[in-house]
């Protein structure tokens, strides 16, 4: 017997009421299923800051911050803390860090729920030891997997038009990029941390009556491009104090790469690599290489700014004639140095050019005798 293909219209009626609700329904278990989703990552966020908060208590940070605000549905699961604050490390940095935020906004998105974005609107103030480094930006973030009792493996730092105020006045940078890979388990020759800095269309301040003056004067106030890439090598030793850590790691074979430096700044472009240890006496040591295009307009522009005088232009002129060359494609003359630091004399193709300060590494703070670890040996 064949199917009527033609249903009479109160059973097609029937038909279209039944897929309806069936579509209700489903919706409705939709829409229940993504509360409780909601709800879970919301608590998953306050419960790991909460943790988070409480082990950097536990190390005598000082955290702050009002009441945390619940937000971001349907799209993500977000959590505002106004008026934050993360003060502390004085065992590493003399003076320690002390970070004051209007806001931050910590927020996870499916699909990935492993990683945590780190929204920074409004104004900051960052004193680092003795800088005080007054801060805001159209758009600020940073995005870091989750990971539980680790320090993460990896984050990343965004900025569009980050405006800095330092001693010499505003600094604007139009994008600004960093990026922070770790391998805590490095072994000599592997990297341990690897940090990668960029920043584009930079505005420099006056600098009058600053030592920034004088470049700024012959360059510009414009630089086009800065980029920096650094690889910490391993191991990374323990320690109780940064200098017992520093010794263990330049007896273990540490050193920090310079693996690329590019700078665009007015007539000038500069490129280099380095490799840097520390010596018998925990100062940085070691040797690179820096080439520079558009250095003769740069002296050019010294002189007719008075910054030189006839004597040293002239100098510097036979200096660049002597030690440049012509790439093999055509374009501006480059000039290659060889860089040395030793016993904190930094000089280029044996010509010395700064005797750099005396490096001293912070002292921890005495712990009482009840809160020494038992497994060392006590003080005298």
């Amino acid at each position: 017997m064949a199917l009527n293909p033609n249903p009479p219209p109160r059973r097609r009626g029937r038909l279209l009421l039944r897929g309806l609700l069936g579509l209700a329904l489903l919706a409705a278990l939709l829409a229940a299923g993504h509360a409780l989703l909601w709800r879970w990552m919301g608590g998953q966020l306050e419960a790991g800051f909460q943790d988070w908060t409480a082990q950097r208590r536990a190390l005598g940070w000082r955290v702050e911050h009002a009441a945390p605000v619940r937000g971001g549905w349907p799209f993500a699961a977000t959590l505002t803390l106004p008026r934050f604050r993360l003060e502390g490390g004085g065992a590493t940095l003399p003076g320690g860090i002390d970070w004051q935020a209007e806001a931050l906004v910590l927020r996870l998105a499916p699909p990935r729920l492993d990683r945590l974005a780190v929204e920074m609107p409004g104004r900051h103030r960052l004193r680092l030891g003795d800088w005080d480094l007054p801060f805001a930006a159209d758009r600020l973030a940073a995005t870091l997997p989750l990971e539980a009792g680790v320090l993460p493996r990896e984050a990343r730092l965004e900025a569009g038009r980050l405006r800095l105020g330092t001693p010499a006045g505003a600094v604007e940078l139009r994008t600004a990029r960093l990026e922070v890979e770790t391998r805590m388990t490095a072994i000599e020759g592997e990297p341990a941390v690897t940090l990668r800095v960029a920043a584009g269309e930079v505005l420099l301040p006056p600098g009058e009556g600053s030592a920034l003056a004088p470049a700024v004067a012959v360059l510009g106030r414009g630089m086009t491009e800065a980029m920096l890439d650094l690889v910490l090598g391993g191991p990374m030793p323990p320690g109780r104090g940064p200098a017992a850590k520093a010794e263990a790691w330049r007896d273990g074979g540490g050193t920090l790469a310079l693996q690329g430096l590019a700078l665009r700044w007015g007539p000038l472009a500069a490129s280099g690599t380095a490799t840097l240890t520390l010596d018998e006496d925990l100062q940085p040591m070691g040797a690179g290489t820096l080439r520079v295009a558009g250095a003769g307009e740069a002296l050019q522009a010294a002189a007719q700014a008075g910054l030189l005088g006839r004597s040293a232009a002239a100098t510097g002129r036979t200096v660049l004639r002597l030690l440049s060359r012509t790439p093999a494609a055509g374009g501006p003359a480059e000039l290659d140095l060889p860089l040395t630091l030793e016993n904190r004399v930094l000089a280029a193709a044996r010509v010395r050019l700064a005797q750099l300060p005396e490096w001293h590494w912070p002292v921890p703070p005495e712990l009482p005798d009840a809160a020494q670890d038992p497994s060392l040996p006590a003080r005298d």
